[in-house]
């Protein structure tokens, strides 16, 4: 039987490499797929996204709006977080709501992140673009008066000298009444429909989460090579943040949670149409 090769694209971070370890070091049979695994910025897999270059793919939930006709959900893999989040970081208290009159790094303009910070402080006009994980260092050194934090910055934003101005998971958990914050997806190319493919991916992927869950200490020893600095207590801190048993399913209240975020970003006029979620189920 001929190999069927499938590009999964993920940022090059702790949790992403939990999820996929069983993949990447197969642990689990595959059958007639094959799996590339493609290492970028979630930005870059977001501009990715919009031309359908890879058949499976991490994307922030606020690109998921401009991609519904190129790709639909997996009903896993998602990235949430619970009273925490991403986080904007100065180098001195200030009030967030200053935010849009000063210049302020984002990891990408189409970044969940972004789009949370702009519906909790208003519009941000001018953002500084930087990678995520040049943020913290671009803030330290005074070339942004502020910078908004992914990935394991949210854990390490204090050995440079900066302090949390504001928690866009606490934010949202005051703003919806306890509903998690949704910040990452993985989602499929729609060609993938014909002839099943899609279901049985989806089960793939699901099963390389769950093996990741299930052989913790060795999926958090791979993962461990992405953390940038991050010693073993922080990763699994990290780790756990963002992949477990809601990782496996959204649950109710996850859907919920990402439709109520679309909703929000549209009716403050930063989505441009209204979307609804589609799953593969």
């Amino acid at each position: 039987m001929s190999e069927r090769l499938i590009r999964l694209g993920h940022s090059p971070d702790p949790d992403d490499a939990f999820m996929f370890y069983a993949l990447a070091e197969d642990r689990i049979p595959t059958g007639e797929f094959r799996f590339e695994h493609v290492l970028r910025d979630i930005e870059t897999l977001n501009d990715w996204a919009a031309e359908g270059r890879l058949e499976v793919t991490a994307v922030s939930v606020h690109a998921y709006a401009y991609l519904t006709d190129r790709y639909r959900l997996l009903p896993h893999g998602a990235s949430m977080g619970d009273r925490y989040g991403p986080m904007v970081v100065a180098s001195s208290e200030l009030d967030p709501a200053r935010l849009p009159s000063l210049r302020v790094a984002v990891p990408g303009r189409l970044t969940s992140a972004f789009l949370e910070l702009q519906l909790a402080v208003g519009p941000i006009v001018d953002p500084l673009i930087v990678p995520f994980d040049e943020i913290l260092e671009t803030v330290a050194e005074g070339r942004a008066d502020a910078g908004l934090v992914i990935h394991e910055g949210q854990l390490t934003y204090e050995r440079h000298g900066l302090v949390s101005v504001l928690d866009l998971g606490e934010w949202w958990h005051e703003e919806t009444g306890g509903l998690p914050l949704p910040l990452g997806a993985n989602a499929i190319r729609r060609d993938l429909d014909e002839g099943g493919a899609s279901t049985e991916l989806s089960r793939l992927l699901h099963a390389s989460i769950a093996y990741g869950l299930e052989h913790r200490d060795d999926a958090l020893a791979y993962a461990e090579r992405f953390g940038r600095g991050l010693d073993r207590d922080l990763a699994d801190r990290f780790v756990g943040m963002y992949v477990n048993e809601r990782t496996l399913d959204y649950g109710a209240d996850g859907r919920e949670a990402l439709a109520e975020l679309l909703r929000r970003g549209h009716a403050a006029g930063l989505i441009p149409h209204a979307i609804e979620p589609d799953f593969v189920e």
